[in-house]
C-alpha cells in the first residue's frame, strides 16, 4: 500500500513502513465492517503489522480515506513518526469521487476504469478533506473546485469533469498552476436545446400557453388565441452552430423555410441541410420567426436592440433558448407595445431568475420556461456519458476536444513566451472582429523570429485562435484543443516563420484571415487578406500594422479605426464628437500612404462607441469609413 505525507515533512518519497499505528480518533460514524476491512488491507495486502487501533471504527464507508501514524525502524531502533494520509484504493486504479447527482450510465463508464466514490452534498470543509484522496472529481454547477481546492489536493487531482458546459465553478487558472486538466460535456445538450426551440416556436405560434392559463382560469376563448401557421414560413436561426443546425433540420420538416446568419458558418455545411445563408439585415427583413442560438459575447450582447426591432417584419416572432444578454429585454418590451413584434418565447434571461420587475415575465405575449433547454431525461443521461468518456481519456493521457484549460507548459518556454501571448491573443480578437458577415475558413499566422524553424510556436498559435474563437464561441480555447476547436468549426490554420534578425524570441507576429469581405476595407492587405500585425515593445503589446497602414497603439480595451482623406480638421473634428458622448481620448495614432492621401486613425477610447456615434463619425467631411474594435486587452 502506498502511503502519501499530507503534512509538511522531510519524508517526500514512499517508504517501506514497519507497522502501522491507525488513530481512529480523528474518525466519526464509523461501523465494525468498515474497520475490518481496513484492518485487513493493512495487515495483508499492505503487509503490515497493525500495532493498535481504538474501538471505535475509522469511517463512514470502507472506501474513505483514513489516517494512520506509520513508524519505520532503523539501526538506532524506532525513528519518529510521521503522519500520513492514506486511500483504500490499493488496485492501481485511479479514484474518482462522483461529487453531484450523475447518471447511472456514466458512473457504470467510471466504474470499468476506476474505484468510484459518490458522495453528494458535501460541505467546503469535506471537500477540502477527500479532495486529496481521489485522481478525478466529477461536479455539476453547485460544486465550488475553487484555488483552495486545489491546493488541497496536494498535487494528486489530476482531473475536474464537469457534467454540463459552464465551468464557472471551477478556478482555471489554478488548475492549470497545479497540472490538473478540466473537461466538460459540451455537446450531449445539443438536441434537447434544439427540440426545446422547435417546442416553444410551435406554441408561440398556436398561443397554446396562453389559451392554457385561460382555460385553467374558467375560460373558453375560441376567438382571442387563433394563431399562425408555420408552413410556409420563413425561420431565420441566428447563429448556426450545432443546435442552430439541429433546429433548422426539425423547422425543413415542418415545411419552413430556413436561412440562417453567422458570419463564421460555412456555406457548405449550410447547404447540406438546405438552409441559405444571409446576412444580419437580410435575416432581419425576411424572416417571419426568429430562433436565435449564438453564444453571448462582446459582438453578440444585445444583439436585438431598439435598431434590431425596428428593421424585422412587423408581426413577427423570437424564440431565445441561447443566452438571455443578445437581447435587450427593455427593447423587446417596447417591440411587442408597438405590435413591431408579435410574440416571444423565452427560455433563457439576463438575469436568473429573473428580477420580479422583469419587463417580459408577466407580459400575455411572452412564453417563459426557466432555463430548460437542456433539461431531459435523455439529455442529462447524455451527459453522464460524455463526461465519463471525458474524464477517463483525460486520467489516461489522451487528449480530448472538451478539455477547458491550458495544461502546464514547460517553465522556460512560458517564461520566455509570455510577453507574446498577450499580443497573440490580442491580434486575433482584433482580426476576428474586422471580418464582415461572410465568415471565413482560413487564418495565417505569420511569425518574425531569429529562432526560425525552432520556434515553439504552440502556445501562441493556440492564443491566437482563442482570441478568434472567444469571440464567436462560449467554447474555452487553449493549447491542446485550439486546432480541434479551429477544425470543428472548418476553420484551417496555417502558420509560416520567417527568420529575422535580433535577440529577441519573436520580432512581429502577423494574423491575416481570409475573408470575401471586411467591416473596414483599410484592413484588407495586398494579397486581400484582413490582416493585423504586432510587436511586443517593453514589456507590452502593441498593435503595428493593420491591413497596409503603419500604425503604433498599445492593444488597450476599446479602439476606434477611422479612414479619412489626409487633410486639416479631421482629427479635430473626429475628437469634437468623442467629447459630445464625454468619451476620453487615452492615446491616437495616424498612419498614411502619402502626404494628402488616405490615412488611418487609431484612437484608444475609454468607452464603447455606439452605433449613434459611429454615424456621427462617419458623416464628417473626408472619413470613409470607421469601425469600433473592444476588449483588445488580452
Amino acid at each position: 500500500m502506498f502511503l502519501r505525507p499530507f503534512k509538511s515533512g522531510r519524508k517526500k518519497t514512499p517508504v517501506q513502513w514497519d507497522a502501522v499505528w491507525i488513530n481512529a480518533a480523528a474518525f466519526n460514524q464509523c461501523t465494525r465492517r468498515a474497520e475490518a476491512r481496513v484492518l485487513k488491507m493493512l495487515a495483508t495486502t499492505a503487509q503490515h503489522r497493525v500495532l493498535g487501533t481504538s474501538s471505535s471504527t475509522l469511517a463512514k464507508a470502507a472506501t474513505a480515506p483514513f489516517k494512520v501514524t506509520a513508524i519505520r525502524r532503523s539501526s538506532k531502533g524506532i525513528r519518529a513518526s510521521t503522519s500520513v494520509r492514506a486511500s483504500l484504493s490499493t488496485n492501481g486504479k485511479p479514484t474518482v469521487l462522483v461529487a453531484e447527482k450523475l447518471g447511472a450510465g456514466g458512473v457504470e463508464m467510471l466504474k470499468e476504469v476506476a474505484d468510484v466514490r459518490t458522495v453528494l452534498n458535501m460541505t467546503k470543509e469535506q471537500l477540502l478533506e477527500n479532495i486529496s484522496t481521489v485522481d478525478a472529481i466529477v461536479i455539476r454547477s453547485a460544486t465550488k473546485v475553487t484555488r483552495e481546492v486545489f491546493e488541497a489536493s496536494k498535487g494528486r487531482l489530476r482531473v475536474v469533469g464537469r457534467a454540463g458546459v459552464g465551468i464557472d465553478n471551477v478556478d482555471l487558472t489554478a488548475a492549470s498552476e497545479t497540472g490538473c486538466l478540466v473537461v466538460n460535456a459540451p455537446t450531449a445538450n445539443t438536441i434537447a436545446a434544439a427540440e426545446h426551440g422547435i417546442s416553444l416556436l410551435t406554441a408561440l405560434a398556436r398561443n397554446v400557453a396562453q389559451a392554457d392559463a385561460s382555460m385553467k382560469a374558467g375560460g373558453w376563448d375560441r376567438t382571442t388565441y387563433v394563431g399562425v401557421s408555420v408552413v410556409g414560413k420563413t425561420l431565420a436561426i441566428i447563429g448556426f452552430g450545432k443546435v442552430g443546425g439541429e433546429v433548422a433540420r426539425r423547422a425543413k420538416g415542418l415545411g419552413m423555410t430556413v436561412i440562417a446568419f453567422d458570419p463564421y458558418a460555412s456555406e457548405e455545411r449550410a447547404a447540406a441541410v438546405g438552409v441559405k445563408l444571409v446576412s444580419f439585415d437580410e435575416a432581419l427583413a425576411t424572416g417571419d420567426f426568429f430562433s436565435l442560438h449564438m453564444p453571448l459575447t462582446p459582438t453578440t450582447k444585445n444583439l436585438f436592440d431598439d435598431a434590431a426591432f425596428a428593421k424585422i417584419k412587423k408581426g413577427s416572432r423570437i424564440i431565445n433558448v441561447a443566452r438571455g444578454g443578445v437581447i435587450d429585454e427593455a427593447a423587446l418590451a417596447r417591440a411587442l407595445d408597438a405590435k413591431q413584434v408579435a410574440g416571444a418565447a423565452l427560455d433563457v434571461f439576463a438575469q436568473e431568475p429573473p428580477a420580479a420587475d422583469n419587463p417580459l415575465v408577466n407580459r400575455k405575449d411572452v412564453i417563459c420556461t426557466p432555463h430548460l433547454g437542456a433539461s431531459t431525461k435523455e439529455a442529462q443521461e447524455e451527459v453522464s456519458y460524455e463526461i465519463a468518456e471525458a474524464v477517463v481519456s483525460a486520467l489516461n493521457g489522451e487528449l480530448t476536444s472538451s478539455v477547458v484549460n491550458a495544461p502546464m507548459v514547460p517553465p522556460e518556454v512560458l517564461k520566455e513566451l509570455a510577453p507574446y501571448v498577450g499580443l497573440a491573443q490580442s491580434l486575433g480578437h482584433a482580426a476576428v472582429q474586422l471580418v464582415d458577415d461572410h465568415g471565413f475558413s482560413e487564418v495565417h499566422i505569420t511569425y518574425h523570429s531569429p529562432r526560425g524553424d525552432l520556434l515553439d510556436s504552440r502556445l501562441l498559435r493556440a492564443n491566437v485562435v482563442r482570441g478568434i474563437l472567444q469571440q464567436i464561441t462560449t467554447s474555452q480555447v487553449n493549447i491542446v484543443n485550439a486546432d480541434l476547436l479551429a477544425k470543428k468549426r472548418g476553420v484551417r490554420i496555417v502558420e509560416t516563420v520567417v527568420p529575422s534578425e535580433g535577440a529577441a524570441v519573436l520580432n512581429s507576429l502577423e494574423v491575416a484571415i481570409v475573408s470575401r469581405a471586411s467591416r473596414f476595407s483599410s484592413a484588407v492587405n495586398g494579397r486581400g487578406q484582413i490582416s493585423v500585425s504586432g510587436a511586443v515593445k517593453s514589456g507590452k503589446p502593441f498593435l503595428t500594422q493593420i491591413g497596409d497602414f503603419d500604425v503604433d497603439l498599445a492593444t488597450e480595451g476599446e479602439v476606434l479605426l477611422v479612414r479619412q482623406n489626409d487633410q486639416p480638421g479631421i482629427i479635430a473634428t473626429v475628437a469634437s464628437e468623442l467629447a459630445k458622448k464625454e468619451i476620453n481620448i487615452s492615446f491616437m495614432s495616424v498612419g498614411r500612404t502619402g502626404r494628402g492621401a488616405d490615412a488611418i486613425m487609431a484612437i484608444g477610447i475609454d468607452g464603447s462607441p455606439d452605433k449613434e456615434l459611429l454615424g456621427a463619425i462617419s458623416s464628417v467631411r473626408g472619413v470613409q469609413e470607421t469601425a469600433a474594435l473592444s476588449n483588445l486587452r488580452a
